[in-house]
């Protein structure tokens, strides 16, 4: 029995020896370096849109103040009331202004009356003068140098007396052109003028709504591809589903100092007083490109510290080259820079891959 229990205490001792050994370690799977996808860029039209906020204005607005210092006499139109060109709107009351005239013209008569007694005088001392010795040359001179005062000073008081007439015509303020009364901000006896209290706000805001200003900012980048005669289509909050166009009638030619922007406007026909001046609108403007450019998908180009550059293949290397972005377009982007129709760019670049590295 002593013989078998050393054999099996000494297989024992084996076996576990040979369960403790080391297992030989797993080799590391070798990375493979990830194929660069290329392809040859080409020139393309790309039309964008861009939408932007805008504001519909009254094609004519003004505010009407009080040309002369007067108390508001008579109102005939009110706020939202229709008006036409010439309407009479307002009647002022300036009891001052009546006393001045009345001055005026007695000023006028008076000065009348002085003018047609020396001028008849002259009139008789040039008939007398034709015979020879009966009035002397200086008697002569004197009374045409008086007729000619006279007439002066004449002059004077017919153009004292229309200026009073012109300024009793301020107490009737009439509508300039047709439209509608968008603001009142007087009432029968209230005290208007041209300065002081009185002048603070004005007495009617006239818009014109029948025809509109949709006005819009464009940045600078996209002014260029803007033209008068382009159709855009715009929307507004208070008609839901409803688009509306027009077409582009000015530019401003000049960029605002302070947005870096040039104003567009376009004209907005409102017979059927859709649309109301104040409104802001979304404005829709179509981008189409005069010429062709170079377009690529946008995981082509790398935007980082160094700059925007796309990885182009020259001579089975790669090459870092910038460029510069243009407009964008869903997953396409325009770029400029050195390349020509070509020219071989790797579609997914990014900054990880360096200049030398061989696509496979």
């Amino acid at each position: 029995m002593k013989p078998i229990y050393i054999t099996t205490t000494i297989l024992s001792t084996v076996l576990f020896l040979s369960s403790c050994a080391e297992k030989p370690k797993e080799s590391a799977p070798v990375e493979e370096t990830p194929k660069m996808e290329t392809f040859e860029v080409k020139k393309e039209k790309l039309s964008t849109e861009l939408t932007m906020p805008a504001e519909l204005v009254g094609f004519q607005q003004v505010d009407l103040y009080a040309k002369v210092a007067s108390f508001v006499k008579e109102l005939k139109v009110d706020i939202g009331a229709q008006v036409k060109k010439g309407q009479l709107l307002v009647v002022l009351d300036a009891p001052e202004t009546s006393s001045q005239l009345s001055a005026a013209e007695s000023r006028l008569h008076s000065q009348q009356s002085v003018y047609t007694a020396s001028n008849s005088t002259y009139k008789r001392l040039l008939e007398t003068s034709k015979v020879e010795g009966t009035v002397s040359t200086n008697d002569l001179e004197q009374a045409e140098a008086r007729k000619n005062a006279d007439f002066a000073q004449l002059q004077a008081a017919k153009a004292s007396y229309r200026e009073v007439q012109t300024m009793l015509g301020y107490l009737q303020i009439r509508a300039p052109f047709d439209g509608v009364v968008a603001a009142r901000n007087v009432n029968l006896g209230a005290y208007v003028g041209p300065s002081g209290k009185g002048s603070e706000l004005p007495l009617f805001t006239i818009q014109e709504q029948r025809k509109l200003r949709l006005s819009v900012s464009v940045p600078e980048q996209y002014a260029g591809y803007l033209n008068v005669g382009d159709e855009m289509h715009f929307t507004v909050k208070s008609a839901l589903g409803q688009t509306f166009s027009a077409k582009i009638a000015r530019k401003s030619g000049a960029l605002d100092t302070k947005l870096r922007s040039e104003r567009v406007e376009m004209d907005v026909i409102n017979t059927g007083n859709e649309l109301l001046s104040g409104m802001v609108a979304e404005v829709v403007l179509p981008l189409h490109a005069k010429d062709s450019t170079y377009v690529v998908p946008k995981s082509a180009v790398v935007t980082s510290s160094e700059g925007v550059f796309v990885i182009a293949v020259e001579n089975n290397r790669t090459v870092r080259t910038k460029v510069q972005k243009g407009r964008e377009f869903k997953d396409k982007i325009e770029i400029l820079g050195p390349l020509t129709a070509k020219s071989v760019l790797v579609k997914s670049a990014s900054e990880e891959i360096k200049d030398g590295t061989e696509p496979k």
